[in-house]
């Protein structure tokens, strides 16, 4: 039942951000438009351009019947692999946005500490060679470590001088934006007979083994990916610094009073959250990329906020939502291709999606819902349901 209603705001958000989104797609269509004197055909038309343009979506996104038909049912499924693998880094970051918000704090660093952890992954598998079962750990402990350290430094601030984490955050990602651009120049990270800026591919002893093989590009780390959502489920229900956190986060005087250091809570929530994103920032270049450059982490980072937003802050949550924006993502590649709408519409769903769950009071007039729907919304205070 919690379930139910925790999932409700989410799939209504999803729902009407997809028929908004059908309605720009008609509306940017000049030949449709050019039929709105003959109602008929423009309805026609016009249901005709939507069902196919979210059609290819699902194509470039889950399964791809004429791709099936060429080459076999299984490379049908090329489009879910690509899905998953763009899932998986947004997974990570999501995952060290939702533990910072449970705990009160916005980790709006996720980008940093991910780049962090690619950093150190990079490092560690360019420069040792090592058996596989060794090589693989090592360079996602280390891509722990450096991006719980970023985020840990943040935690430290706000715990001793009261800095505000997001201000912090922000500026952190400057930071390491810049600095991985400054150490791909230098003479430790630059490529042989290469000047432009890419680290040398990691050893193949540090490199994620793929799933099914070479054919496709998923790969072991969505494992990783997997335990790591169920590590963040029991440290936030089933374990005590957990029960710590969300106390914090639900009234940071009333925990004081009850003996939790919340200076404390805040330098470990933000090592964790760190950590996370680092772990990510490693499985993605060890899994998918296999050479650091400056734009390792893209957009992961800030997508990541959108994501733990969607997932309620939760485990099960964001690991649904990081499924679903990596789909809608892989699957913008085809819709313009296929269809002739403009991939952009994706953005716009995207954000819509999101503009719909910071505002529940419209969908509940929208659809009529009850006041007795709980939902759970962002506020100053930190999450709060």
């Amino acid at each position: 039942m919690a379930f139910r209603k925790n999932a409700l705001l989410p799939f209504l958000s999803f729902v009407f951000a997809f028929f908004i989104g059908g309605i720009i797609i008609v509306l940017s269509d000049p030949v449709i438009m050019g039929q709105l004197s003959s109602p008929g055909k423009f309805l026609t038309s016009a249901g005709s351009r939507i069902g196919n343009s979210y059609l290819a979506i699902f194509q470039g996104s889950i399964y791809d019947v004429n791709l099936a038909r060429e080459s076999g049912v299984f490379r049908g499924f090329y489009p879910l692999s690509e899905t998953i693998v763009t899932a998986v880094p947004l997974l990570f970051a999501g995952l060290a946005v939702a533990l910072a918000f449970r705990s009160g704090l916005f980790n709006i660093g996720a980008q940093g500490q991910f780049i962090f952890g690619a950093i150190g992954a990079s490092y560690v598998g360019f420069a040792y060679e090592l058996p596989p079962l060794i090589h693989v750990p090592l360079v996602l402990i280390v891509g722990i470590v450096l991006g719980g350290l970023f985020g840990g430094f943040v935690g430290l601030l706000k715990a001793k001088t009261g800095a505000h984490e997001v201000i912090v955050t922000i500026m952190l990602n400057y930071i390491a934006s810049l600095f991985v651009l400054w150490l791909l120049k230098t003479q430790a990270f630059l490529r042989a007979e290469r000047q432009d800026p890419i680290a040398p591919e990691v050893n193949s002893s540090a490199q994620l083994p793929k799933i099914f093989g070479g054919d496709l590009r998923l790969h072991f780390g969505i494992f990783i990916a997997l335990a790591t959502t169920l590590f963040v489920w029991w440290l936030l229900t089933r374990s005590t610094i957990g029960f710590k956190f969300r106390a914090v986060g639900a009234n940071s005087n009333a925990a004081r009073t009850a003996g939790i250091s919340v200076p404390f809570v805040t330098t470990a929530t933000m090592f964790i959250s760190g950590g996370l994103a680092g772990l990510g920032g490693a499985v993605h270049l060890i899994g998918t990329e296999y050479s650091l450059t400056a734009g390792i982490a893209g957009s992961i980072g800030f997508d990541a906020i959108t994501v733990a937003l969607l997932g309620q802050a939760t485990p099960l949550g964001t690991l649904l939502g990081a499924l679903l924006f990596g789909a809608l993502q892989t699957g913008s590649r085809t819709l313009l291709s296929n269809t002739g709408t403009p991939s952009e519409i994706v953005q716009v769903i995207q954000a819509l999606i999101v503009l719909f769950i910071a505002t529940p009071m419209l969908l509940k007039r929208v659809f009529r819902l009850k006041n007795s729907v709980e939902s759970k919304t962002l506020t100053a205070k930190g999450w709060n349901g």
